[in-house]
């Protein structure tokens, strides 16, 4: 596999899986990475609960006052 500056690949002995080690001070502006993370953010909170507009904007509504 050839070896690209400031990526490590690893594979845990405990399991077997394979993680992928990005140094972001020198991948950090790539686009295609951030689509990659933000892909993973919404994967992670698809099962979250969902508000209305109305709720959010309300909680929001009630933010800014706290912080005025």
């Amino acid at each position: 596999m050839e070896t690209v500056e400031g990526i490590k690949y690893t594979k845990s002995p405990k399991d077997g899986r394979h993680f992928v080690r990005v140094d972001l001070s020198i991948h950090g502006d790539n686009q295609l990475l951030e689509d990659f993370l933000d892909l993973q953010e919404i994967e992670s909170r698809k099962n979250d609960e969902a508000i209305s507009l109305d709720e959010f904007n309300s909680y929001i509504d009630k933010r800014i006052k706290m912080n005025v």
